[in-house]
């Protein structure tokens, strides 16, 4: 029997793909990438993040209407985070009827149960929490790079994601999991790098009894014997505290490379936002890593178009982008996400404006890379 995996989205979905991979795998199937069509069993997992990778889970799920009524014995999944909201999956099971398994973020450890279930009918589950998984294990296929979550969900809800309602609260994995973890991936000697995962790393540890920190926990991993690099995201500036930035800074493992999303330069659309700090206090944060770590690689995101953004507002990201001169940026323009505060805000931003926005942006960072190229 044969799966294809089809993966939208971040670094945690690509993660948790290879969780998907190894389930498969254990109950008898094989990879097969070639023709997805002659697949025993096909597995969307989804990105909620942007409207667009919802755009195109439907056009592709939709795609597969006539191969199923052709191979009936065909298992069609839709998982992650687009599912593990209600209405989107209660949408798939109306409109999709030939998918056979539709399930959230916090039902995939389960999913060897689904599909010995599918001859029973349609399955439709939605937990709204999950205990961390300890148990799977991952077909790891990102060459020489090893992904280990460290914690899951956010605390945080930025009025513009929808993560939080995707993924839940914040749950951090025990310390010695991690370490164990780690240790049997570096006594695997092929993985030359280890990145930790979590939506915000910075608060790892903060939600266990007792407390653990993330600085920590960094010095512990570089503790472990092997040849390999330490690298992790996404940090939350709010949370980016001094103690970490000396850990990078003395740790030999670890590399000088740190993404940092900003969002915008503005304070009001900052406050707008939710993100709990100001320009003044990201600068602030920029320049202790460069005196601490002056060779340090630094990089951004950063949100154009919010809602009542206006020119003078978004001038202040490009002044902020030109002021550090990032490494690079990823720049998006603002998308609604139902569900989210910032749906619901007046003043929405006009898709052209947002455009013309986003490329100016773009432009700068480029013209930034090849000033800072010529040096």
């Amino acid at each position: 029997m044969k799966y294809c995996i089809v993966t939208y989205g971040c670094q945690m979905n690509v993660h948790e793909s290879e969780k998907i991979a190894a389930i498969l795998e254990k109950i008898g199937y094989n990879e097969f990438t070639e023709k997805r069509d002659e697949a025993d069993i096909i597995v969307f997992n989804t990105c909620a993040i942007r409207e667009g990778a919802e755009d195109r889970v439907f056009g592709n799920v939709g795609a597969l209407k006539k191969l199923k009524k052709q191979r009936k014995d065909l298992i069609i999944v839709v998982c992650g985070c687009m599912t593990q909201k209600e209405e989107t999956a209660k949408l798939f099971y109306q409109k999709f009827p030939f998918v056979d398994i539709i399930i959230g973020t916090f039902n995939l450890p389960q999913l060897e149960h689904y599909i010995s279930a599918v001859k029973t009918g349609r399955q439709l589950d939605l937990k709204t929490e999950g205990d961390i998984d300890e148990v799977n294990p991952y077909k790891r296929t990102s060459g020489e790079n090893a992904w280990v979550n460290i914690m899951y969900g956010c605390n945080n809800f930025c009025t513009y994601c929808i993560v939080p309602y995707v993924r839940g609260r914040e749950k951090s994995r025990k310390k010695e999991n991690i370490l164990n973890e780690i240790r049997g991936i570096v006594a695997e000697n092929k993985y030359k790098k280890i990145t930790l995962l979590g939506q915000n790393v910075n608060s790892y540890g903060q939600d266990l009894e007792p407390k653990e920190s993330f600085s920590n926990l960094l010095k512990e991993i570089c503790q472990i014997e092997g040849d390999f690099k330490i690298w992790f995201m996404t940090s939350h500036p709010k949370d980016l505290t001094d103690d970490v930035i000396d850990v990078i800074a003395s740790e030999d493992k670890i590399i000088k490379d740190i993404h940092l999303p900003a969002q915008s330069g503005n304070n009001r659309i900052l406050g707008l936002m939710n993100r709990k700090y100001t320009r003044e206090k990201y600068l602030d944060i920029i320049n202790k890593i460069r005196t601490k770590i002056p060779n340090c690689r630094i990089t951004s995101d950063f949100i154009v178009g919010f809602p009542t953004e206006t020119e003078e507002e978004f001038e202040d990201t490009m002044s902020l982008v030109d002021t550090i001169k990032y490494d690079s940026i990823f720049a998006f323009m603002y998308s609604p996400r139902i569900g989210t505060v910032a749906s619901k805000m007046e003043g929405q931003v006009d898709e052209k404006i947002k455009n013309e926005r986003v490329n100016k942006l773009l432009a700068l960072e480029k013209k930034i890379q090849k000033e800072e190229g010529k040096k």
